[in-house]
This record gives C-alpha cells, sequence and structure tokens, in this order.
C-alpha cells in the first residue's frame, strides 16, 4: 500500500509551505502556490520531444477536509495545452478519507493506493510537456472531497466520467493548486 505522505515534523501550530492555514486546502510541501517544477517533473514520453523528464508526480498534501469525506478524486489539468482546447494529465479516485497527502512519483508507483483513471491520452499519468519556447504553462491540480466509498468506482475512468459520477450531491468541495512548467 502507498505509503500516505504527511506534514513534516514541525513544531504546534506551525503552517507547512503551501498550505494557508485555513479552510479545505492542498500544497505540494516545500512549493509555493504558483512555483515552478523542475525538469524531472516533466513527462516523459519518446514520441514527443516536449516530454523532457522522468514523468514523477510532485508531493501533495492536504488538509482540513469536510467532516463527511468517504474518498478523494485528484484531477491535473493544464488548460491552455492543445491550443487551448485544454489537456487533462491525471485523474485519479478512491483516495482513502484518511489520507492527508501522496507522495512523489505516487501517479506512476505501484500499488499505487487508488484507482488510476484515464488522462487526455489515455494513459494513467503524463506530466507537463508543453512546447518548448512557451510561457510557462499553468498545471492545475484539483483534489476534490467526495461521498463515494473509496472502492465505489472501477478503474480506468476518464474525467468526464468521473465528474459525471460525482453528480447529485457526492462532491462536497474542492480545494486547488498550481504548478508551472516551461523549457
Amino acid at each position: 500500500m502507498l505509503a500516505i505522505a504527511g506534514c513534516a515534523a514541525m513544531s504546534p501550530g506551525a503552517v507547512p509551505v503551501g498550505d494557508p492555514g485555513f479552510g479545505f486546502a492542498l500544497w505540494s510541501p516545500g512549493r509555493a502556490d504558483n512555483a515552478q517544477l523542475e525538469t524531472r517533473y516533466a513527462g516523459k514520453n519518446p514520441n514527443n520531444a516536449n516530454c523532457v523528464g522522468e514523468n514523477l508526480s510532485p508531493a501533495l498534501a492536504w488538509a482540513r477536509a469536510p467532516a463527511a469525506t468517504r474518498s478523494f478524486v485528484i484531477l491535473m489539468d493544464d488548460q491552455a495545452g492543445r491550443a487551448g482546447l485544454g489537456v487533462n494529465h491525471w485523474v485519479a479516485y478512491g483516495i482513502a478519507p484518511e489520507a492527508n497527502g501522496l507522495p512523489e512519483a505516487a501517479a506512476v508507483a505501484a500499488p499505487a493506493g487508488f484507482s488510476a483513471g484515464k488522462n487526455s491520452l489515455g494513459t494513467p499519468y503524463l506530466g507537463p510537456c508543453p512546447p518548448r519556447g512557451n510561457a510557462p504553462q499553468h498545471y492545475v491540480y484539483t483534489l476534490i472531497a467526495t461521498s463515494l466509498e473509496a472502492g465505489a468506482l472501477p478503474p480506468g475512468l476518464d474525467k468526464a466520467a468521473v465528474l459525471e459520477a460525482l453528480k447529485g450531491g457526492k462532491a462536497f468541495g474542492a480545494a486547488s493548486l498550481v504548478l508551472r512548467f516551461n523549457h
């Protein structure tokens, strides 16, 4: 089972870097919202010269989820990708309600501790692959607290199917984080 990332040892009342300290929050430990990702977090695809990294997902942490949360969903989107049509890079769901984060590379680790969906390319995960020379692309990570039990949805669903399953009041709230990448 995937080890769940927690906050590093801190003095009581300390707020980790990236955590605003109030409300349902998502952050990447050691990074501020809108921080630039290092090259190792870029996607890896031999068929795409823009995918120059190791395809690692950054560590994520969260706090103060709604009390009735039964599982979490994570989505990673590049809204400017495909010339503004958008690219979904990651769909993960069925994350246990007691989880408070995921370690680096969780999106590509096995066993993952969550159900892997299918992104825009039909794969479980692909890190950032923006065109060379572009301004930094914004990658939006969205964490959704849900009323669904962790194993309620089958693996392999795409973003649209997961969002459809959350209609009718099954989504309790969301937290988001923006990380950027360019080369």
